[in-house]
């Protein structure tokens, strides 16, 4: 088993902006203090610079000023490449990454380097044509634009990281904590990984993928015309539905209510009932301590184990699980007002 050495690619251009830092705080944290009772060396950290020379300084949003003594030349050779993320005008606006990134993570790759991302730095390792064929995966909220923009990479949203062998991806924000804690595991095994986790007071591994953070109400837009029907319906949860009581309701066909509601959320009737639904249960597990065949029957999703099979299915967590993870923050609901 050995560490190696890991680069982790920083500059004004990318990893230092807001939210960023946190996702570059995650390899610093996990691979830049030597833990010589675990493993004896630890890794050699390397932050590398865009500039046109090390030591450039990289000005963040937060008004830091980061100066680092390697540039992008010393990617190649690295053991272990990490890309953090990539700033928002890039995925927004579709502002080019620099060039010179892109050829060094080329040649990094090329050298025999792992080549890892966390959150939107999927997209610089994708315009690198390092995903291409490959599973990956990024923040949700950048998932669709990344399977857009590079339709030979097979995205995944659903999972919290991605090990395709010498190419790895992690969803957003701690998702690269639970890639870097991944990768300790691979490189010096299960129990240098556990301590690290209990050292920085974070599970060694956690159930579920991303699915279980993403917004699966899927609301109505550019149909105003739907919008009475389908407060009706969330009001319902609890009643069996067809597609004929929502169209009957809506005063129109089944098959024109099918079209207009699959145009305005991109989603079938009965599917956006089963997202409703589910989002109804999620409510309720975060809300009440009411027992799983409870908030199985208040959100229209049948018995116990009808729920923890749409969970799992589509969530990616049993309905305990999503439980643990999220103990109750908010005021506790009556099921009746949901």
């Amino acid at each position: 088993m050995s560490a190696g050495s890991v680069a982790v690619v920083v500059s004004e251009e990318i990893g230092v902006p807001s939210w960023d830092l946190y996702e570059l705080s995650i390899p610093c944290t996990v691979f830049g203090k030597p833990q010589s009772d675990l493993a004896d060396p630890w890794y050699d950290l390397r932050l590398c610079g865009t500039g046109e020379r090390p030591g450039d300084a990289a000005p963040a949003d937060s008004g830091l000023v980061l100066q680092t003594r390697y540039g992008l030349d010393d990617l190649v050779g690295a053991d272990t490449v990490i890309v953090p993320s990539v700033p928002d005008s890039c995925i927004e606006e579709g502002k080019p990454l620099p060039q010179a990134l892109i050829t060094a993570l080329r040649r990094a790759y090329d050298g025999g380097a792992r080549m890892v991302s966390l959150c939107t730095g999927a997209f610089a390792l994708a315009e690198a044509g390092l995903l291409d064929g490959r599973p990956a995966t990024a923040h949700w909220m950048h998932t669709a634009l990344l399977a857009e923009r590079y339709p030979k990479v097979h995205v995944d949203d659903s999972v919290l990281y991605v090990d395709d062998g010498d190419v790895l991806t992690s969803a957003g924000l701690t998702a690269g904590l639970d890639l870097c804690l991944h990768l300790v595991r691979r490189d010096l095994g299960a129990h240098v990984a556990n301590q690290m986790a209990r050292r920085m007071v974070v599970p060694a591994h956690r159930p579920g993928g991303q699915a279980q953070f993403i917004d699966v109400s899927v609301p109505a837009e550019d149909d105003e015309g739907l919008a009475p029907v389908l407060d009706w319906a969330r009001a319902q949860l609890d009643q069996p539905l067809t597609v004929h009581d929502l169209a009957q309701r809506a005063a129109m066909s089944p098959r024109t209510f099918y079209r207009r509601l699959q145009a305005a959320t991109g989603t079938t009737p009965l599917q956006w009932l089963l997202f409703q639904r589910l989002g109804r249960a999620r409510i309720l597990l975060e809300s009440t301590d009411l027992p799983v065949e409870k908030i199985g029957e208040l959100s229209g999703l049948g018995t116990a184990n009808n729920l923890r099979r749409h969970f799992l299915r589509h969530i990616g967590i049993s309905p305990s699980d999503y439980r643990r993870a999220f103990p109750r923050t908010m005021p506790e609901s009556s099921p009746s007002a949901l």
